[in-house]
């Protein structure tokens, strides 16, 4: 775009060139004045002229960008970090649920099992206070007394199968007592991760954001227009057009997969989010692949290995494409080279050249 200035007045120019000359010269005669009159009384000093304070001076606005996608980087690696250590804490209050339920069930069982075997050792002390033989001999039913001595014999036997079975479900019992503890143990460790993890994720958005607002305001558009300019480019190949080619999707859980994440072009990046309004970027990808009635691992890390690897050159739309080494970005293949992902805060959902960033794996789901 052309920048139109007002010209320059000659006459004016010459009037400031020539005035200023002037005063240079009456100020050189005027000191050799002062050096060619010995004696004559010097002029009385003034003190320095403090210099005004000048407004400090604005950042470089690519010093700024490039510490602002450093953190932004930094940050996304920790939102993936409490993604996965706010799915941890909600698997282990599950787990963690069931086995208190375990225990308590386990427990009840137990109490009910010592009380049955109370009652059949208490009835049979006070139908074992004589010798057998000695009954038999004393009884006046003979034949009833063998009936009933028969049915003590069973119930021995019945006694004796109650204890190994309440020893059983004691030990039962205590095992699951102590995977509840180690799991209570394990909860605790997980949410002290997962509020570290979140701090950090708001300690370098903090940082970016007062980083930007050193920035003018018409500094920051200027740069966000340059970066959605640039990624648009890298996507059109600078053609300017959006080419996904012909390649079709696998099968139609990907096509449904790849038209839920197109229809979120222009969502807002926020961490944490998993749609429909906003979304990270693993939380993209499984909101997409839910629409088709798939449930991925919720970080890209889980992600890297939620089905089989292929190649770049043999991608899919509906692929998903995990970058850096340790995998703390997603985006999907749509075709042609192409990504949609969810960039970074501050950034919104769009189409991103494939090899924008270093591939860790291409996974077909």
């Amino acid at each position: 775009m052309a920048t139109h200035r007002r010209p320059r007045q000659p006459g004016r120019a010459r009037a400031t060139v020539f005035t200023a000359a002037a005063a240079a010269a009456v100020a050189l005669t005027a000191g050799a004045a002062a050096q060619a009159a010995p004696g004559a009384p010097a002029a009385p000093s003034r003190p320095a002229e403090r210099p005004a304070e000048q407004p400090p001076e604005r950042p470089a606005e690519q010093d700024v960008k490039r510490q602002v996608d450093q953190l932004y980087t930094q940050a996304e690696a920790a939102t993936e970090r409490y993604n996965g250590a706010r799915e941890s804490l909600r698997r282990l209050r599950s787990e963690s649920a069931a086995l208190q339920g375990q225990v308590a069930r386990g427990r009840d069982a137990l109490n009910r099992m010592l009380a049955d075997l109370s009652q059949v050792a208490g009835a049979q002390y006070r139908s074992g206070g004589l010798d057998p033989t000695v009954q038999l001999m004393l009884s006046s039913d003979p034949a009833g007394y063998l009936d009933r001595a028969t049915a003590l014999d069973r119930v021995s036997v019945r006694q004796a199968e109650m204890l190994h079975e309440v020893a059983t479900r004691q030990r039962a019992l205590d095992q699951r007592r102590a995977e509840a503890g180690a799991k209570l143990a394990e909860l605790e460790r997980v949410r002290l991760a997962l509020a570290h993890d979140k701090q950090t994720v708001q300690q370098r958005l903090g940082r970016a954001r007062a980083l930007l607002s050193t920035l003018s305001a018409e500094q920051r558009a200027r740069l966000a227009a340059d970066d959605a300019r640039a990624a648009h480019e890298r996507a059109t190949r600078g053609t300017g057009r959006i080419d996904l080619g012909d390649v079709p999707a696998p099968d139609g859980r990907a096509a449904t997969a790849v038209a839920a994440a197109t229809g979120a072009l222009g969502s807002p990046y926020f961490y944490g989010a998993t749609g429909p309004r906003a979304f990270d970027c693993s939380g993209l990808m499984y909101w997409a692949w839910s629409q088709a009635g798939v449930t991925l691992p919720r970080t890209s890390q889980g992600q890297a290995f939620a089905g089989r690897r292929v190649s770049l050159a043999d991608a899919r739309p509906g692929d998903l494409v995990i970058y850096y080494g340790d995998m703390h970005h997603v985006g999907m293949y749509v075709g042609g080279g192409t990504i949609i992902h969810a960039p970074y805060p501050g950034a919104r959902v769009r189409y991103e050249s494939a090899r924008a960033m270093p591939i860790a794996a291409v996974v077909r789901v």
